[in-house]
């Protein structure tokens, strides 16, 4: 019997769901909202795998695939002018949100891995 699948921890959902090319565009490109998580904590926010693994609550392998996937999407949507859309994935949104992950303006604030009481989460 497989293991059930854990959720993963997103500190919000995007701003914007999709973005698309300029002009005619015919496919689009389907970005999970955990794919979406991970791009965003490593490439925005510099968090290592680790650190973006400890967020998300989920391995460090776990986080390196997710976003590799992600990094593959997004590189064939700009290189092929395909849309990209932000939906669905099996995430639940951070307990502690609004006190974590850049949510409050600094790029270096990683408190997210913990509760306002220093307690894991």
């Amino acid at each position: 019997m497989a293991r059930p699948r854990k959720s993963r921890f997103i500190c919000g959902y995007p701003h914007n769901i999709g973005f698309r090319p300029y002009g005619d565009y015919a496919e689009s490109v389907e970005l999970a909202f955990d794919e979406y998580e991970a791009f965003r904590l490593i490439d925005t926010l510099e968090y290592t795998q680790e650190e973006c693994a400890r967020q998300m609550n989920v391995a460090r392998s776990t986080v390196a695939s997710i976003y590799e996937s992600a990094r593959a999407k997004i590189a064939d949507s700009v290189v092929h002018g395909k849309a990209i859309n932000i939906h669905g994935g099996d995430v639940q949104l951070c307990p502690y949100a609004s006190l974590c992950c850049g949510s409050c303006g600094k790029k270096d604030c990683k408190t997210c891995n913990k509760c306002p009481k220093g307690e894991k989460i």
